[in-house]
């Protein structure tokens, strides 16, 4: 469910085992339906979530039931979600039902969440309107953010506007206003690093039980400080994520994937909750480089078949070059990043490419283009911040 670089990345992983793959498409996004490993490919209908689900009632309807149903961005894991008990008697499902996920998807229960079972997580606030915003007993800079993403706007685009001083931030919040429910509006306070401060676990589950795991850092993302995709990953040793990040996910007794990130503060040594996303994440095909091929670990547990004992490989990288090299040019012409180590990681091995394979080229061909087609749509609309 997408055809993004998250969706390339399962098709190729269950494509290569001979199962056959159909892929749902958006408008701009065509990576994993170009794919070789795409049998076949259906496009999305365009109009709103209860058009979707009777799609996919006409999917079942006419060759497709039991396909499980892998989504691939938040939007799709809650269409599942909210409709888990219909679909579950058409599909195989492979991410949880709305009471599940919901704790993910809600970063006000997430919060929650991470308090229940004794997690840390950015200092937060929740304003109930202007006056809040400016009585807010802050230490800028701050983070204004939403806490859940039902539409597509400059808001979630960004995924976080940053303020440095308290007028910034009420300029900000009256903009976030226009675009987002007001009262899902939060002010966070902003911990400082970029992509090499973030670390993640990521985990295959069965009711909150781990079957596989992995933990990884982010080295380099897009943007550099708030970064909306990783650009550069690497598999590390990090234990005290692991069992943070494993009390989550049993409390909220996840069968799925999941990926749950944290940011190490300086200031005070703990690492914080940032995220969970129940779901295929952008990096997920590092995995299968390290050992660990989640979405193909994922097919087997919804299939009823055994789930083998494998471990991640640390040292092992994944690179999205299309989007690692913008983001790093600017800072190598200032001397911000040494050119050396820069380079060096860009021919390290062992390493997974996010889209270039050499069995399946295509989709590292149409990259660029689909981007600056997808770069003009979201001009189009105004949502491109």
């Amino acid at each position: 469910m997408g055809a993004e670089y998250r969706g390339l990345g399962v098709v190729r992983s269950l494509g290569r085992r001979g199962i056959h793959v159909c892929v749902l498409t958006e408008p701009g996004d065509r990576l994993a339906s170009v794919s070789r490993y795409a049998r076949t490919r259906r496009q999305w209908p365009r109009r709103g979530r209860d058009s979707r689900v009777e799609f996919l009632r006409g999917l079942a309807d006419n060759g497709y039931a039991g396909w499980a149903l892998f989504p691939t961005t938040d939007a799709a894991a809650a269409l599942i979600a909210r409709h888990h008990a219909e679909l579950a008697e058409r599909f195989t499902l492979t991410s949880p039902p709305w009471e599940v996920l919901r704790w993910a998807y809600d970063k006000r229960l997430t919060h929650q969440l991470a308090e229940a079972v004794d997690v840390a997580w950015p200092s937060t606030a929740y304003p109930h309107d202007r006056a809040d915003v400016t009585t807010l007993q802050a230490r800028f800079p701050v983070i204004l953010k939403p806490a859940v993403k039902d539409s597509i706007n400059r808001l979630t685009t960004a995924k976080a506007w940053r303020a440095d001083s308290r007028e910034e931030l009420l300029a900000l919040y009256e903009d976030a206003c226009k675009l987002v429910p007001r009262d899902t509006i939060m002010v966070q306070e902003f911990v400082p690093g970029g992509g090499e401060a973030q670390f993640s676990y990521a985990a295959l589950c069965r009711d909150g039980t781990v079957l596989a795991e992995m933990t990884a850092r982010r080295m380099r993302q897009y943007p550099s400080e708030i970064g909306r995709a990783s650009t550069y990953v690497e598999t590390v040793e990090r234990p005290e994520v692991i069992d943070p990040a494993r009390r989550l996910l049993a409390r909220m007794r996840l069968t799925g994937l999941a990926e749950v990130e944290f940011k190490l503060d300086p200031r005070d040594g703990r690492y914080k909750l940032l995220d969970i996303n129940p779901r295929v994440w952008g990096w997920h095909t590092l995995g299968g480089a390290a050992g660990v091929d989640f979405p193909y670990l994922l097919w087997r547990l919804v299939a009823g078949e055994r789930v083998p004992a494998v471990a991640a490989r640390t040292g092992v990288a994944w690179l999205r070059l299309t989007t690692d090299l913008p983001t790093a040019l600017p800072k190598l012409l200032r001397g911000r990043v040494p050119a050396r180590p820069y380079l060096a990681s860009l021919v390290r091995r062992p390493r997974a490419a996010a889209i270039f394979a050499a069995d399946d080229p295509l989709p590292a061909l149409l990259e660029v283009p689909l981007m600056v087609s997808l770069l003009v749509r979201r001009l189009a609309r105004g949502d491109a911040y």
